[in-house]
């Protein structure tokens, strides 16, 4: 009984540590910002990224037909952008946030493959959320416009991920995740050194850097694969729905970054709008992919 017990126990516990370590890793490669910029620190956490990806899964062992290679293409630029334009809000609002503006674009794509008057609802959530964050006049809220805007554009970017990887479902995860990332650092990787040049080769840099990547990529997306064989897709992405607040109480534990407390219930609306989307969306349609896509 017992031991049936920690079998059930187990996917949820590896969602549960997916999530956390995925902060944890943004919420140190948001130290690198004042050695490396944003631009350098995304080029140290996707290409490190992806090396380790390339290592552990070795997707040069699995065919890759013409017409994957164009969709594996459109995967990575869009999941490359989607971590540059990430890194670039967090320069100047909170983690927490930046993560709750961003999951707007997973629930767009959830919300276009489902047509249930109960979507409706977690529409008037997701607006409701967006609109407490969003800097329209009333000062509680009132966030950096530029941020925003990165993070808005980073949903964009993922939800695009979404519709591209879906297209890639006849892979194996770690065929298409260790490809994808190869493209993506290809994308970001030239910002990168072009921003923060040959601060990039500092071997403390470097070091940190790797932490970084293991920690936000390597150990969430393996912890994530565990558990999504076990746990019903709905499940999975109800729990998943748990990182706008993740992000926000590690924001302010590891950098003193402080909610107001309608961004915190606009935090928990963009919440309970995901993991209802997860509910009822169709099939197929998620509202989030493997830990390397968020942040």
């Amino acid at each position: 009984m017992t031991s049936r017990r920690l079998a059930n126990l187990w996917p949820i516990l590896a969602v549960l540590g997916s999530v956390t370590s995925l902060g944890i890793g943004t919420s140190f490669a948001k130290q690198l910002f004042p050695q490396v910029g944003s631009l350098g620190t995304t080029a140290l956490r996707v290409g490190f990224s992806a090396l380790l990806l390339l290592a552990l899964w070795r997707p040069w062992r699995w065919p890759l037909s013409r017409a994957d290679a164009a969709s594996i293409l459109r995967y990575g630029v869009a999941l490359g952008f989607m971590n540059l334009l990430f890194y670039l809000s967090l320069r100047t609002i909170p983690f927490g946030v930046a993560v709750a503006i961003e999951f707007s674009g997973p629930l767009a794509v959830a919300m276009m493959y489902s047509r249930k008057p109960i979507d409706f609802v977690w529409l008037a959530l997701a607006a409701v959320g967006l609109g407490l964050l969003l800097p329209l006049g009333h000062s509680v809220a009132s966030l950096d416009p530029e941020g925003v805007m990165y993070a808005l554009a980073a949903a964009v970017c993922w939800g695009a991920y979404i519709v591209f990887g879906k297209r890639l479902s006849h892979l194996h995860a770690g065929h298409s995740v260790a490809l994808g990332l190869s493209v993506a650092a290809l994308t970001v990787v030239p910002f990168g050194v072009w921003h923060a040049g040959s601060a990039l080769l500092e071997p403390r840099i470097l070091l940190f850097g790797l932490g970084v990547a293991a920690v936000s990529s390597a150990i969430p997306i393996s912890l994530e694969m565990m558990a999504l064989k076990r746990l019903p897709q709905e499940a999975f992405g109800i729990m998943t729905s748990m990182e706008p607040a993740v992000a926000a109480l590690l924001g302010f534990l590891m950098l003193d970054e402080r909610l107001a407390g309608l961004q915190w219930v606009a935090v928990v609306c963009i919440m309970l709008a995901a993991a209802g989307s997860s509910v009822t969306a169709r099939r197929g349609i998620g509202i989030s992919g493997p830990a390397e896509v968020m942040t």
